[in-house]
């Protein structure tokens, strides 16, 4: 396991790694053995910082395997990060763009493919109009660069996104930081907040990074409160930095503040439609509901709880992508209590069905999928199992 190697590589002992981490030596013996997951936010953020490693170093990059839905995703990477690393803001490389009416009937289906975790579809689009979005903030008329800096900060928000899901963290902060300096030229609350959502969504971890990242996502919800005068959309941006912070503190193990945070989430969301696919970053009620199971699970839930808090989701009313995370966090849960992790494979393989690019190249399901393969190979059991780590290159 990576954990050992890494490790050992650092020349520590467990009861070293422990002391430096905060985990106690048992857990890192368990984790090292297989017998717990180490896909909790905050141990895999204590346990890197720890080892000097990045997490990507500690619970892996992307497991290519011969299999198409998990390998094709990331050939939309190399050219993704050439188009954000070469055009500049009123510095475009590219010298010519079609027309903006055509460029926003894209942006919008680049979003639904985003959504729907189909990564292989913006391959031949999504760096494209990233080139051609920068064309028209730097040449066109005032009301034409309004307009492009409006559907930049979209199609950043899709780059970031993908990014950040095929676990490319520094690229997705890259598309993050772009979407915020056209924020910041728009100079409007609902697109400063807009895009300062995404940066809380790329902010690296580090030793003190989920302390850090709880006190970034408190400043900046505190700075948004403004865009309580406005009507209801607007208050979606503020309702998932709002919902950001709460996930943050339970990574940084502050239960009460993080339910404290998921109620003032709940609040924000009785003023707005309960159309997650309507409503930007899908903020609404259903969309808190979701929020809780993943909050639940980063604090350690009794595996049960947090399957009936998943019941209570009405899952009709959201894109792929939403559906398949859900059913992740239960799968994951559930898999690390060995009582039930029998009930995790079936989760899991939903949250495979509905979205396989992303949940192929999801590291923490990964880490569950390598765990529960381990226990149904000394069972000799979980035919199911094993060919969904096959699917992810886990040995089976």
């Amino acid at each position: 396991m990576r954990l050992a190697t890494l490790r050992r590589w650092r020349g520590m002992t467990q009861a070293q790694l422990a002391g430096l981490s905060g985990v106690t030596t048992s857990y890192i013996s368990m984790l090292e053995n297989g017998r717990r997951l180490l896909d909790r936010r905050s141990h895999i953020s204590s346990l890197a910082a720890a080892l000097e490693v990045s997490e990507t170093d500690l619970v892996g990059g992307p497991h290519l395997t011969p299999d198409a839905e998990q390998a094709r995703p990331h050939t939309v990477i190399p050219p993704l990060e050439t188009a954000l690393t070469t055009n500049r803001l009123h510095d475009a490389v590219v010298v010519e763009a079609r027309p903006l009416g055509e460029l926003a009937r894209l942006v919008r289906e680049t979003t639904t493919l985003q959504r729907q975790a189909n990564y292989i579809a913006l391959v031949d689009s999504l760096p494209n109009l990233l080139d051609e979005l920068h064309f028209h903030v730097s040449h066109g008329r005032e009301h034409e660069q309004r307009q492009a800096l409006d559907l930049l900060i979209e199609t950043c928000s899709t780059a970031t996104m993908t990014a950040k899901h095929l676990g490319y963290p520094q690229l997705a902060h890259i598309a993050a930081t772009r979407a915020v300096e056209a924020a910041h030229v728009l100079d409007t609350p609902v697109y400063r907040a807009r895009a300062d959502y995404l940066r809380i969504q790329t902010l690296t971890h580090g030793r003190h990074g989920w302390e850090r990242n709880l006190h970034v996502a408190s400043q900046t919800a505190d700075r948004l409160q403004e865009l309580r005068r406005g009507d209801a959309m607007s208050l979606c941006p503020l309702g998932m930095v709002t919902l950001t912070a709460g996930l943050a503190a339970a990574s940084a193990l502050r239960e009460q503040e993080a339910y404290n945070w998921l109620e003032e989430a709940e609040a924000l969301a009785r003023h707005v439609p309960n159309s997650p696919k309507s409503n930007w970053g899908s903020f609404s009620m259903e969309n808190v509901r979701i929020w809780r199971v993943a909050i639940q699970v980063e604090l350690q839930t009794p595996p049960k709880q947090v399957r009936s808090s998943a019941y209570e989701v009405d899952i009709d009313r959201f894109w792929n992508s939403r559906i398949a995370a859900l059913h992740a966090d239960v799968g994951r849960a559930l898999a690390r209590d060995p009582s039930t992790g029998d009930d995790a494979v079936p989760w899991l393989s939903q949250a495979e069905r509905y979205a396989p690019q992303a949940i192929r190249n999801n590291a923490r399901v990964h880490e569950a999928v390598s765990v529960l393969t381990e226990r149904a190979r000394r069972n000799a059991s979980g035919r199911a199992l094993r060919g969904m780590a096959a699917r992810m290159g886990v040995p089976h």
